[in-house]
């Protein structure tokens, strides 16, 4: 669904629809071209903003994470089982990363709940370094490639094993930062090691992360008791929080005394604004970093929100 702002409300517009999509991503360089990964049925691509889609080469079936570069443009794919793949040429052909899967820690790799595999949960590629690239594995760690892919680093020292976001800072190529089960890290050697970010935070079930485009000690999470809160039937009792520089988190969400039933499922920052899109379907937007929250008035109700991703100018 594209959302867009109006006078008066936000429109809301299909691009498509279906069951198990997963994971989305807009190229940086040309809003009107979007990837729709999918699980059971591989990758989608539109050029003309969703007027139309066609299916992608990609023998994989089950697409969790996609990521555009924006100093390539290559188009990275991540899979459960978790392999990882680039095409240089918008998605016609594809090559696999395959060292990835030869790294010491692979065997030891396990989801949950679904113990007898895991997958790419999250792809990083740093903002002008091309042969820069962060990977992370649910469950299994962040790993770390400097050439491309061709080679890779096990997971990174103070890092989180249970990997649900990576964000590089689009301004500060050193900086990047993590959401992940057990809390929430962040690097500022260009990923080679980190640091646990956690003091000030009750909630260390960290989900979706954003980062302040103009603020690199700026940044904000979404957090609950666990996975069974965040994802299951009962009350989240969730929390956004926000960071700034090496001062303790601070609850952000709209009454910050009280935890939120609704699971804060992704966060977004576009036009100078923080959008985040909850488990219900409703969306909320911040015009001062979380200060204070508006609802989103949609011309028609979102049913769940589960990725959010930012336009250059507005939130889609």
């Amino acid at each position: 669904v594209r959302v867009a702002e109006g006078p008066g409300r936000w429109t809301t517009t299909s691009l498509r629809a279906g069951e198990n999509f997963q994971c989305l991503a807009i190229d940086p360089q040309d809003d009107r071209t979007i990837y729709l990964g999918t699980r059971g049925d591989g990758v989608w691509k539109t050029a003309n903003a969703g007027a139309t889609w066609r299916r992608l080469p990609l023998e994989e079936r089950d697409v969790f994470a996609l990521a555009v570069s924006p100093a390539d443009g290559c188009v990275y794919v991540g899979c459960e089982p978790s392999r990882l793949y680039g095409s240089r040429d918008g998605g016609a052909g594809w090559r696999e990363l395959e060292a990835l899967r030869d790294l010491p820690s692979a065997p030891t790799w396990s989801f949950p709940p679904r113990p007898w595999t895991s997958h790419v949960s999250a792809i990083a590629p740093h903002p002008d370094d091309p042969q820069l690239l962060l990977v992370g594995i649910e469950l299994g760690g962040l790993m770390r490639s400097d050439d491309g892919g061709r080679t890779w680093q096990d997971h990174r020292p103070g890092a989180q094993r249970d990997v649900h976001a990576i964000a590089w800072h689009p301004r500060d190529g050193d900086r990047a930062y993590e959401a992940g089960g057990g809390g929430a890290a962040a690097t500022r050697d260009r990923g080679r090691t980190w640091s646990p970010a956690d003091d000030g935070r009750s909630r260390s079930y960290c989900w979706a992360l954003a980062v302040d485009p103009t603020e690199p000690d700026t940044w904000f999470v979404s957090a609950s008791p666990g996975a069974r809160h965040a994802h299951g039937d009962r009350a989240a009792e969730a929390g956004l929080y926000r960071r700034r520089g090496d001062a303790p988190w601070e609850a952000i969400h709209p009454d910050a005394q009280r935890p939120l039933e609704d699971m804060p499922y992704a966060l977004a920052v576009g036009d100078g604004r923080l959008f985040a899109g909850m488990r219900s379907g409703r969306l909320l937007v911040s015009s001062n970093q979380g200060d204070t929250w508006d609802d989103v008035r949609l011309d028609a109700p979102l049913r769940g929100l589960r990725v959010l991703v930012a336009s250059p100018a507005t939130a889609a």
